[in-house]
């Protein structure tokens, strides 16, 4: 498993609600680290799970 950085704004149904939001994970594809980083985002700022967060910011591999 890789380690992913993310430093970037967050979207949500194409509204910018975060202009700069920071997160480390694990994960096995780039794919998996960003749908990870979106959970982690609803589950700390007590989003419903349906809510269509979006990360356009870059993500580095570490």
């Amino acid at each position: 498993m890789k380690q992913y950085s993310y430093d970037g704004p967050v979207m949500e149904f194409g509204r910018c609600i975060a202009n700069r939001w920071q997160a480390t994970t694990s994960a096995t594809s780039e794919k998996k680290a960003l749908s990870n980083l979106a959970y982690r985002f609803k589950k700390q700022n007590n989003k419903i799970p349906s809510a269509k967060i979006t990360l356009p910011g870059k993500l580095v591999a570490i």
